[in-house]
Parts: C-alpha cells; structure tokens; sequence
C-alpha cells in the first residue's frame, strides 16, 4: 500500500514537468498570492473604516452571491466559448477593482459601500470567469491524471493562502493596506497572459447554435443533478460552505474583538488555514485515481464541522492558529475529494456546467452563509453563531454522508 502511494505521489508531482501544466501552475500560485494578500487586507480596511460585522458579512456576501445568478451561464462559457479569452476579458475587468482601491486609500477617500461595491464587481466576474479557470485542469492533462491535477492545483491555492497573508502582514506593517492591494493588482498580469498563451483554445459555438441557449444550458445542469453519486458531493460542498466557511469570514472579528489581536495576527491565522489546506492537498496527491473519495469528504466535513465548535469554544489566543490549521486539512480534503469525483465523472462536453455546479455550491453558500452568520453575529456575538453553525454542520454531514456513501459510484468519463 506504501509502495502504491508513493508511486502515485511522484507521478502526480510529475505534472509540474508538463510545460503548459508547469506553466499554468505558477502562474495560478502568483495570481492567488495577490488575491489573499487581498483577502487580508479588505476586511481589516472595513473594521478600520468603523464597519460593523454585518457589513463584514455583507462583504463576503457580496463577493460570492453572483455565483447564485451566474455561475450556470459561466458554465456555459467555459463549455462553448473559448475558455482563454473568457478568462483574460472578466479577469482584466477583475484586475481594476484593486487598482481603484489603491487610488481611493492614497487620496483617503474611501468608503465602505464603495469596498463592498467592489466586491460585487469581483464577485460577477467571478462567477463568469471560474468555471472556465476550473475546468482548464481537465483539458490539459490526461483523463487519468485529472484528480491529480486538481489536487495538485489545490496545493497551489493552499500554498498561496500561506505566502499572501504573510506577505500582506509585511506589506500592511510596512507599505500600508495600499500596498497589499497594489501587489493583488499585479498579480493578476502574470495569469491573463498565461491564459492567452498558454491554455489550449476552445472553438467557439457555432453561428446560431446559441452561445448561451436556455434549453442547452438547464439541460446539461439536469444531466448533472441526475446522478445520485455527484447530488451527494454537491450537497457536501453546499453544507459545508453554509456552515462551516464562516469561521474564515468572521475571523477577523475573533481576532480582534475576542483576542484583542491585530493585522498580523490575523494575517498569521488565515496563514494557518493555508498550511493546513496545503498539508491536506498533499495527502490526496497520494491517493490512486480510482480511489473512493466520498467517505473521505463526508467524514472530513464532519471533522470540520466539529472544528468551528471547539473554535466558538475556544478561549485562548494561541489555539486558533492550530484550530485553523485543522480546519484547512478538513476543508481542502473534503472539497477537492468532491472537485475531482465531480470533474472526473463528467463527459468532456458538460464538464464547465458540472464546475460551475460546484462552484454555486461552494460560493453560493459561501454566500448565503456569510450574510445569515453576519446576522447572528451581530445579534448574539460571534462565539454564539458560530457554535450554531458548527453543530449544525455535523447534524447536517452525518445526515448527508448516510445516503450519499449508499449511492452508486459515478462512472468515470471517457
């Protein structure tokens, strides 16, 4: 079994080798770096601007809900038109909001609404650029090699959770919050020309097929849904981003309101989670292609559930950062486990509608979650809410995993 693993590790690490995997790889790692360097500096700015958690909660609420109107239309992007310039058009869009956020801070001119308005911005763009970026992994790599590209895919992101915080707690300490969203505005360059250059071109639709036809779209959304085996991990991803996602949001209200920290803890907590992310995007790069992911995302979601409890529990400093290093081996484990099942079992020609299915799960309730957590942190602290969402992620998990695991194994595409 040993043996088996560790030949499964090295012929995944092997892709790094591919030059247009290589490529896009490190150029998806500078990307994220920027973007939680972002991640980090936003929410300080809105609680530095007097923001209430609410408006915290609407802030994320604001960057994820488009995903629940049009991540199904960017499904149908990344399916029918070509993937490349889909994503360099939204993303060069995308690049200009921390631009604006740079210019707003250096005249002290900015305002929450227009930080939350900016999120919306990033958010839509989101929605209609992701499921493309997602799906790239699949058309650059051999079927059998997917769930290893998008576990190693998953490394990067997690590895970029570790160097944009840190790098944002040196650049807010030094440079000031500008120059955490000056680096996020040029990390964006890097990954638009990779996109141009590198990615492999999609034709596009054809003259009258209907870029965006209605029937097509909800069609291949249906094909998707009709599978027992792929509702089940759809259903994960949702729970858990609902319940479970809102420690990360409301983080910064912990650190600073509960433990009275500062930027750079903050920075050094979302570092936590990144190291735990990456710790468990490494385990899955062990696991065979065929391997049976689903008991491993059930009971990691549970596991993650159970760690927001001990979270709204906890009452000292120090253990959050562990606590967060936990919660990101539980959430990577248990959302890349789904990604692949999900990218793995669907036919070539759906496969951008069946990630922006994943993609409305996870940012959609994301969404949701944030803005009902939001709430409940305003009107019963936030150790209350999210003790509330804790239990209610391990009820719904357990609830979940004992019908999903029952299901038939979703048959792998050709």
């Amino acid at each position: 079994m040993a043996r088996m693993q560790d030949s499964a590790f090295r012929q995944s690490i092997a892709l790094l080798g591919q030059r247009r995997f290589g490529t896009f790889w490190f150029a998806s790692l500078l990307a994220n770096i920027g973007t939680w360097a972002q991640q980090v500096a936003q929410p300080w700015l809105l609680l530095s601007l007097g923001a209430s958690p609410f408006l915290l909660g609407l802030d994320a609420f604001a960057l994820s809900a488009p995903v629940l109107l049009l991540t199904v239309v960017g499904g149908a992007l990344a399916d029918r038109a070509d993937r490349r310039r889909t994503i360099a058009f939204f993303q060069s869009i995308q690049m200009l909001c921390p631009v604006l956020l740079v210019l707003l801070l250096v005249t002290g001119t900015v305002q929450p609404w227009v930080v939350i308005l900016l999120s919306l911005v990033v958010g839509i763009t989101d929605a209609l650029s992701m499921p493309s970026f997602q799906s790239i992994v699949p058309s650059i790599v051999e079927r059998e090699q997917i769930p290893s590209g998008i576990a190693l895919n998953t490394t990067q992101f997690n590895l970029s959770r570790i160097l944009g915080p840190a790098l944002a707690g040196v650049l807010m300490a030094s440079a000031g919050l500008a120059g955490a969203f000056a680096v996020s505005a040029l990390s964006y360059v890097p990954f638009i020309l990779v996109a141009l250059w590198v990615l492999p071109r999609t034709t596009p639709a054809a003259p009258g097929a209907g870029l965006l036809d209605h029937h097509q779209l909800w069609a291949g959304v249906r094909e998707v849904l009709h599978e027992p085996g792929l509702r089940g991990g759809l259903a994960t991803v949702l729970a858990t981003a609902m319940l479970s996602a809102p420690l990360l949001t409301f983080c910064p209200v912990l650190v600073k309101e509960v433990f009275q920290g500062d930027a750079g803890d903050f920075s050094a907590a979302l570092g936590a989670f990144g190291v735990g992310g990456l710790i468990g995007a490494i385990g899955l790069l062990a696991l065979a292609p065929h391997h049976d992911r689903r008991p491993l995302s059930t009971w990691f979601a549970v596991a993650y559930g159970a760690i927001v409890v001990l979270a709204a529990l906890n009452r000292w400093a120090w253990l959050l950062p562990v606590l967060l290093v936990l919660a990101g081996v539980a959430m990577t484990a248990s959302n890349a486990s789904v990604n692949a099942l999900l990218q793995s079992s669907a036919p070539p020609r759906i496969r951008g509608q069946t990630v922006s299915l994943f993609m409305l799960a996870m940012r959609g309730g994301m969404a949701l979650g944030s803005l009902v957590t939001g709430a409940t942190v305003y009107w019963w602290g936030v150790r209350d809410a999210l003790l509330i969402n804790g239990v209610a992620a391990v009820l719904a998990h357990l609830v979940i995993g004992r019908w999903w695991l029952r299901a038939p194994l979703p048959q792998q595409a050709s």
